[in-house]
């Protein structure tokens, strides 16, 4: 009758194998999260041309009379120009 319970030392890793083992688990999660909500964000080149069509919409309704003077400028000063 060696030890507790069943692979407590087994190999010489027992508990401390499965700690390490939990590690790479929760390192592979945050990691594979990480990477998959990067992309589906696009990226900083993507949004720059978004601003850029985001504004030129602004401008059309704005012709048009869709949007005043103040929520305009409101939009224009929100996307940054």
């Amino acid at each position: 009758m060696n030890g507790y319970g069943y692979g407590m030392d087994s190999g010489g890793f027992g508990w401390i194998g499965m700690l390490l083992f939990m590690v790479v688990i929760i390192v592979g999660l945050v990691v594979l999260v990480r990477a998959l909500n990067q992309g589906s964000h696009g990226g900083h080149a993507g949004s720059v041309f978004d601003t850029d069509r985001t504004l030129q919409i602004a401008r059309e309704r704005f012709a048009r009379g869709e949007l005043t003077k103040e929520q305009f400028e409101t939009l224009k000063r929100d996307l940054g120009h």
